[in-house]
């Protein structure tokens, strides 16, 4: 059934429709099924099941729901490019307090049309709100300005936040926890729970999470420096996930602003994101996207991108969330990744296909993990232009050969030799733990810096 004559209008254009501010406006990569209708007729299909519409023509339908059809406005069929404008009012709002909230957002523009019988593929790739609909969105209330604030740091441009992943990530008891983190925390700032670690029977989180809260205040008297942890409240159940704020809270005590939440909040879903937002509004809030790579990875046709899901995490109010490491680190990544960088941090920021306003609404900050070293740092930094941003380099810190301090004190001297302009094997010769790091990847220093070892030799 071709609904062309309905759910679509390419005489429509986008500069008015953002002018007008009704509209929440999505960009797809779509490609139609062999044997069924023609692009215009399969977008239209798309944006009808997407909305008020469905494959035949219902009894049902007046002259009010018409008014809210979404919208195919623009076509390129050679580059499989689709838009949709899909009304505000279409989107769900909560009865509490008229708030509006993602789940309805992927509901509407992700949600059954993919799986259409006539549609080959589709994949959002990006989206755009106008200013009324974007201030029914939490966005951040803690940003990594707090962070440097307990750092002690300045609350704009307080630069690089030097963190880890406590390896291996499952299997150690928690003293061999605490003890790692409290070694890491001799050179470094900022230790996150990975993304599966929470209350195994060989860990309880209860014993865990006080025995190192215990080894931040041994840390902070041995160094004198605050330090940050990100403790894992991820759950199924609302109720679980503030248990184990609350005990967590209580049990780092004095320190309790020291503490971000971690949240896996692509598998747990917005509902998750907005009870860790909304519970403990003074924590900082790292969205862990673990599982993503299911529908976000480039070689996945359907779904949408790591770019959608990170624009999507600042509206709901993450105040991190992991971006990956632009390729320079072991995770499949994309050249789009530093627009996604720029989108979450900036207040004005283009994407693939729209421009964003954000209004004021606070940034989130990439947070970048992924086979990290202080070997790739300089590069990494060249290549965003700035180093205000969580690093949280497991491998990159326990793999150092002398040990997670030093790997830590690595990277922060990665940081000095990209600031400085500094050719890095030239400024390995003055700096030890960056040195040794040298030794300590050799696959990497081979591959970046082919004849360090004749330039460094002892120095390494």
């Amino acid at each position: 059934m071709d609904q062309s004559n309905r759910y679509a209008d390419l005489s429509l254009k986008e500069e008015d429709l953002i002018a007008n501010g009704q509209h929440v406006l999505c960009a797809y990569i779509m490609k139609p099924k062999a044997g069924f209708g023609g692009y215009l007729e399969t977008a239209a299909h798309f944006a009808a099941e997407s909305s008020t519409g469905t494959n035949v023509a219902v009894s049902t339908t007046d002259d009010f729901t018409r008014g809210v059809d979404a919208l195919v406005y623009e076509i390129d069929e050679a580059n499989e490019i689709m838009k949709i404008a899909y009304p505000t009012v279409l989107f769900d709002r909560n009865i509490t307090d008229g708030r509006a909230m993602i789940a309805s957002f992927l509901t509407l523009t992700i949600g059954n049309n993919q799986g259409m019988g006539d549609v080959e593929y589709a994949k959002m790739h990006d989206f755009y709100f106008p200013p009324e609909y974007l201030r029914l969105f939490d966005g951040p209330a803690t940003t990594i300005s707090d962070l440097w604030r307990v750092l002690g740091r300045p609350v704009v441009d307080g630069g690089f936040i030097v963190g880890t992943i406590v390896k291996p990530k499952l299997g150690l008891r928690p003293k061999p926890f605490a003890d790692a983190c409290y070694q890491f925390w001799l050179g470094g700032d900022f230790i996150k729970n990975d993304e599966p670690q929470g209350n195994q029977l060989f860990a309880p989180l209860k014993e865990t999470i006080s025995l190192v809260a215990d080894a931040m205040r041994r840390a902070q008297d041995k160094t004198g420096e605050a330090k940050l942890f990100s403790a894992n409240i991820t759950a199924d159940d609302h109720y679980e996930m503030v248990a184990r704020g609350e005990y967590i809270l209580e049990t780092f005590a004095e320190n309790a602003d020291h503490v971000a939440f971690l949240v896996d909040g692509y598998v747990t879903g917005p509902a998750a994101i907005t009870t860790a937002r909304r519970r403990f509004p003074n924590q900082y809030l790292h969205y862990h996207r673990a599982g993503h790579g299911a529908v976000t990875s480039p070689q996945s046709m359907r779904g949408y991108t790591a770019f959608v899901l990170s624009k999507m995490s600042r509206l709901q109010g993450a105040s991190g969330i992991h971006t990956g490491t632009m390729s320079f680190g072991k995770m499949e990544g994309e050249a789009g990744d530093t627009d996604m960088a720029y989108m979450i941090q900036q207040d004005s920021a283009d994407g693939p296909f729209y421009h964003q306003e954000w209004l004021g609404m606070n940034p989130t900050t990439p947070i970048i993990s992924g086979g990290m070293n202080a070997l790739r740092i300089p590069g990494f930094f060249e290549n965003i232009g700035h180093s205000n941003l969580i690093m949280t380099a497991g491998g990159g810190s326990y793999g150092h050969i002398d040990g997670a301090a030093a790997g830590a004190i690595s990277m922060r001297q990665a940081e000095q030799c990209w600031k400085e302009g500094a050719d890095p094997v030239a400024f390995a010769r003055d700096h030890q733990e960056f040195a040794r790091a040298f030794e300590s990847f050799q696959s990497d220093a081979d591959n970046f810096f082919p004849n360090w070892r004749q330039q460094l030799g002892h120095a390494a």
